[in-house]
């Protein structure tokens, strides 16, 4: 995604500037001066800041018309909230200039707290929300997760990844055996019960404040597979569960899933290949993108997690048969290459 020029930046600043003047000036007694610092780390084209005026603090989010919309967030922050779900509170909104005035959650997500301790009490916590955010009500917002969604992602990997990257060759079987994948994958993500999904519910958007989870990044929610979030929970990018936590956790969302009406009579095993097989399907999609978050906006920050990432592919891909030249190809032809790829880039 194209950077703004110099002049653009210049005047998205002094636009910046004027809507949080305009905004404490509202929200506060006695306006002051008060500082504003760019936070760093989101995985996406929008901004955040911290503003500190006196004692209180506030996020802005600021998102370029040029480069996107903020509808999205401000419609489904209102979805999320009406369906019981914590998530930040909106104090202000600028829809043509594309800023948000939120309150400030901190800094303690729950990757933090899992890198101090296990979790279990906060995992179990989170799966109580599946339920809640599949029974949300369609909105507009959300784009339906179809055949041309799944498979649009699918080449992320092989346009970013293996072309883009590492200058992979596809040879003829190559092509055949990705197509059949793509195919097997989409069938069974279209399969699955059909539900509201946030699409990225993991450790880094989910934040503490004062103990208390919220939700954060759900504007890219659309309804998809029944058991997606719980795989991007559970077999999460960032943090890797010890197996006999993951498998407890598992059965747990299934269950959470099953009692709310969600699953209608699939059985637990027909349940585990769903969680595979979208695993598989998003896992390869993470691991392009964080190639192109390197490629295209100069983001080297998720080059790391690229190989964790491709390690759940091939650990799914090798309870299959169907799926044995995948883990076969990833292991011995493709790790390799990123391994030498990751040694000039880090």
């Amino acid at each position: 995604m194209a950077s703004l020029t110099p002049a653009i930046e210049l005047k998205r600043a002094q636009y910046r500037t004027q809507f949080v003047d305009e905004q404490l000036k509202r929200l506060t007694d006695g306006f002051d001066a008060y500082s504003i610092d760019a936070i760093t780390g989101d995985a996406s084209f929008r901004l955040y800041f911290r503003i500190q005026f006196k004692q209180t603090k506030y996020i802005l989010m600021d998102v370029s018309p040029e480069k996107g919309s903020i509808e999205p967030f401000v419609h489904l922050n209102q979805v999320f909230a009406d369906g019981g779900l914590a998530v930040p509170k909106i104090l202000a909104v600028d829809v043509e200039l594309g800023f948000i005035l939120l309150e400030d959650l901190g800094s303690v997500h729950l990757a933090d707290i899992v890198a101090q301790q296990d979790g279990d009490d906060h995992y179990q916590a989170l799966l109580s929300w599946l339920p809640q955010i599949a029974k949300l009500s369609p909105s507009k917002w959300m784009n339906p997760y179809d055949a041309a969604f799944i498979t649009q992602e699918m080449d992320i990997f092989k346009f970013w990844l293996l072309e883009q990257w590492l200058g992979y060759s596809s040879t003829n079987d190559f092509k055949k055996n990705w197509q059949q994948l793509t195919i097997l994958l989409t069938e069974s993500m279209l399969r699955q019960p059909q539900v509201v999904m946030h699409r990225d519910f993991h450790s880094r958007n989910v934040m503490y404040c004062k103990d208390q989870g919220r939700l954060i990044d759900y504007q890219d929610a659309v309804v998809g597979p029944v058991c997606y979030d719980a795989v991007s929970l559970l077999k999460d990018c960032y943090i890797k569960l010890p197996v006999e936590q993951f498998e407890r956790l598992r059965e747990e969302s299934f269950c959470q899933l099953f009692n709310a009406g969600l699953l209608s009579n699939m059985t637990y095993e027909q349940y585990i290949e769903y969680f595979n097989f979208t695993g598989m399907q998003r896992h390869l999609k993470a691991a392009g993108i964080f190639v192109r978050l390197y490629l295209r906006d100069g983001k080297s920050g998720y080059l790391p997690n690229i190989l964790p990432t491709l390690e759940y592919v091939i650990e799914a891909a090798q309870m299959y048969p169907q799926f044995q030249w995948l883990a076969t190809w990833l292991h011995s032809e493709i790790i390799p290459m990123i391994e030498e790829k990751l040694a000039e880039s880090l």
